[in-house]
């Protein structure tokens, strides 16, 4: 049993996407936190329903989900509506989290990616991961392709990218950076690279995953990891 964690995070607008993509064609275990920040406040969830009772009905679409774009522009301008928001989403997005990372346990892989956003900004996940891998370009390209990609100006952009630790920031707590600055082919060639070490790894981090069950208070599953290794 040599299964570990591995943080995946970048920057807004940095080519996260196109590195996830290269991993996911390579047959790696991949957990997307984002897709599951969606799920977790679909309507009838738990967060789903505290969410309106502190935001309101007003970031409602027709269809009763929520309005991502509505209440990002709420919690972009008032950091305590996002401390907020991440206080009733994040124990969800964890638990679900967790019942991957058994799932890909369960089935043998080598390792597993965690594809966090925010990895860095948070800081309290990173502790849980043997590596940490950041999706770099430098920032003129950043802004560049923000501008390009979301139809913003140069004072949008700056402002989106300035919400954010900086690259260069999270370049120096990275274990590993894959440097999207170039093209699609040089990007891919520093992931297959980075897949092959991470391949030749044999780190053994069940205590870490059972400290994240006891953080999630999944302690069924925690029960679960420890009959495994006692048996």
């Amino acid at each position: 049993s040599t299964m570990f964690l591995v943080g995946l995070s970048g920057g807004i607008a940095s080519g996260k996407s196109t590195v996830v993509a290269v991993l996911r064609e390579l047959g790696c275990a991949v957990i997307d936190a984002d897709l599951i920040a969606r799920e977790v406040v679909q309507p009838h969830s738990k967060a789903h329903q505290q969410i309106l009772q502190h935001f309101g009905t007003g970031i409602l679409l027709e269809n009763g989900e929520i309005n991502r774009e509505a209440l990002g522009n709420i919690i972009f301008s008032q950091p305590e509506k996002r401390r907020l928001l991440n206080s009733i989403t994040h124990p969800e997005i964890l638990k679900e989290m967790l019942k991957q990372i058994l799932k890909y346990f369960v089935l043998g892989y080598r390792y597993v990616i965690l594809d966090i956003p925010l990895l860095f900004e948070t800081r309290g996940l990173t502790k849980f991961m043997k590596y940490t891998v950041l999706v770099y370009c430098d920032p003129p390209a950043q802004r560049a392709r923000l501008m390009r990609r979301n139809g913003l100006d140069a004072a949008a952009a700056d402002a989106r990218i300035g919400s954010q630790l900086p690259l260069e920031e999270k370049r120096r707590w990275a274990t590993h950076v894959i440097d999207n600055s170039g093209d699609r082919e040089s990007t891919r060639r520093q992931v297959l690279r980075l897949h092959a070490r991470l391949e030749d790894s044999l780190h053994f981090l069940w205590a870490r995953l059972a400290a994240g069950a006891a953080l999630a208070g999944l302690g069924g599953l925690l029960f679960l990891l420890l009959r495994h290794f006692s048996s």
